[in-house]
């Protein structure tokens, strides 16, 4: 069994939109709704959790409804954090499903998500137990405790960026929180499952990710997302790039 876990209970507050990001529309669907579907025409995704704050669960079910997404097993209450979240969404997962099950942890506010990556997501927790989506950092990364003066600057060909999915077996995973949140400081500095991992000294393997996999968090994304959504439109209509791959081409096609 092979499920994904939607996290998208933020307030969306850097937006400064008047509803949460993950519910602003981009081509007349929701930004969550088209980051679902990238999970939902995946032919090896089995289910789909989704978390989201406990009054927009109403909202996100008719969304469900309305666009069809038959993978969807549970719309559920998000938690204090995100990390509560994800942890409210995989003990759901657990009494439902095989705990051999691999999970896919992935943001609301991803819509742009290849469907090779998720495979290689997948793959990668069969060959090692783990998969950590990230791409290299084309920029030069600073380090600096206050902000203000730069304390190291690491070799660039060894800097990557973590992006999601991030996946795991869903019992592996749910171990790990246990573990950080049974920890004095729990979540405290913990922004994803890579990191509770790396703090428990757990090995996690990276998985190369697409570029247009961003986050939407700003207006600078948005605007940002629309235009890959507009580049893979125009992609479809000439018959190039990633279209010319029979399953992406179907899969573009549902979309």
């Amino acid at each position: 069994m092979n499920i994904a876990i939607i996290f998208a209970s933020g307030s969306g507050v850097r937006m400064g939109a008047g509803i949460p990001k993950q519910f602003l529309e981009v081509n007349g669907k929701p930004i969550l709704i088209h980051t679902i579907l990238q999970f939902q025409f995946h032919k090896k995704i089995d289910k789909i959790y989704v978390a989201v704050q406990d009054t927009y669960i109403p909202y996100v079910e008719l969304l469900v409804q309305e666009y069809h997404l038959t993978k969807v097993a549970a719309v559920l209450a998000g938690g204090e954090t995100a990390q509560d979240t994800i942890y409210n969404a995989m003990k759901r997962a657990e009494q439902e499903n095989d705990p051999d099950s691999i999970v896919l942890l992935h943001d609301g506010v991803r819509p742009f998500i290849s469907y090779n990556v998720i495979s290689d997501n997948i793959k990668s927790v069969k060959a090692h137990g783990n998969g950590i989506t990230c791409t290299p950092c084309y920029e030069t990364i600073l380090l600096s405790k206050d902000g203000e003066k730069v304390d190291s600057v690491p070799y660039r060909k060894e800097t990557f960026a973590a992006q999601a999915p991030q996946s795991f077996y869903l019992k592996d995973i749910i171990n790990v929180h246990d573990q950080i949140r049974a920890s004095e400081t729990r979540y405290e500095n913990m922004v994803d499952a890579c990191t509770m991992c790396t703090k428990l000294g757990i090995p996690v393997h990276m998985v190369e990710g697409n570029r247009g996999n961003i986050k939407v968090t700003t207006p600078e994304d948005f605007y940002i997302f629309r235009a890959l959504l507009t580049y893979r439109e125009n992609e479809q209509a000439f018959g190039l790039g990633l279209t010319g791959q029979p399953q992406i081409r179907q899969t573009l096609d549902q979309l």
